[in-house]
């Protein structure tokens, strides 16, 4: 794990060499975080909404005909909460509990306003889940802890501090719902002041997601989940790096890429560029849009692709 803790210092370190970002590609990439957080944090939950309603939700204020209204306000909720992460970011002060529960007291906005904002004074139980949560009476102790800890400012990694922060929160399960995405939001909060990007924790990710905080709840056996968790970091470094450097030479150095722009996808397919849009535009590729090109969801989606077109 330290191998690739100091990969990822290094990609930061590269990253800082391109700031300021160029204006354009900083409003696109935080437009594209916010749409990718809210909708994988949601999904993970059980929200329907697809990536292309959860952004006429939040950015366009519409209603998606078939959605609920609880998945409307949960993609509404999500999205203010990224507000208020950010903002916490900014002002670099010590995290307190008050910070925690206004960040869920915005989670369950107008979705479960008795129990928003508030710790849990009833027992939980996961469902299909093997982990023992702590009882209620329990939880103000574990979460004066938590607090306690949180402020520490000796931790050696801001990487694992921030996932560990993750870990702790969900063990504890201090509120009925939303620990979750409260969880996620805490973590990329302090990612966010260590100045990194953004974790995502894919929606195709979630059954290995839960798996892994179960082992290690469970078990006491964690490198899947810092496996997992670390993997999800050095995705959102490389989103942010090649967003900013798009420009490579040879194929060779396109198929190193995590993520491919649709002329580079156009080259190792030998086909078109407006045969790459139309696979997007059909679904066959996952693509996300940065800086005004299509820059492809990591290399192992095109390599499915190529399989598929190979049968």
């Amino acid at each position: 794990m330290d191998n690739k803790l100091q990969l990822l210092k290094t990609k930061k370190q590269w990253l800082e060499n391109y700031k300021p970002f160029p204006k354009e590609i900083e409003i696109n990439l935080q437009e594209w975080f916010r749409i990718e957080l809210t909708y994988t944090s949601n999904a993970i939950e059980g929200n329907t909404l697809t990536r292309q309603e959860t952004a006429l939700v939040v950015d366009e204020g519409l209603t998606v005909e078939g959605k609920s209204l609880t998945e409307h306000q949960e993609a509404i909720n999500h999205s203010l909460a990224l507000d208020y992460i950010y903002a916490l970011a900014n002002q670099k002060q010590k995290l307190s509990l008050n910070e925690i529960l206004e960040i869920h007291n915005i989670i369950l906005n107008k979705i479960d306003d008795s129990n928003k904002g508030r710790l849990r004074t009833v027992s939980v139980r996961l469902k299909g889940s093997e982990t023992i949560l702590p009882n209620p009476l329990k939880v103000p102790e574990l979460m004066n802890d938590f607090v306690i800890w949180l402020q520490d400012e000796d931790q050696n990694d801001p990487i694992k501090f921030a996932i560990d922060a993750h870990f702790k929160f969900v063990t504890i399960h201090p509120f009925v719902d939303g620990n979750g995405r409260v969880g996620r939001l805490l973590m990329n909060l302090l990612l966010i002041r260590a100045g990194y990007p953004p974790a995502i924790i894919r929606k195709e990710d979630r059954n290995e997601y839960v798996k892994s905080l179960e082992k290690g709840q469970t078990k006491e056996e964690m490198d899947d989940y810092y496996t997992l968790m670390i993997n999800a970091v050095d995705r959102s470094l490389d989103i942010y790096l090649e967003a900013l450097n798009p420009k490579e030479e040879n194929v060779n150095e396109i198929q190193e890429k995590r993520f491919l722009t649709t002329d580079e996808v156009a080259k190792l397919l030998q086909v078109d560029p407006e045969s790459v849009r139309r696979y997007v535009r059909r679904g066959d590729l996952k693509a996300v849009k940065l800086g005004g090109k299509f820059i492809r969801i990591e290399k192992v989606d095109l390599n499915k692709f190529i399989e598929k077109l190979k049968k």
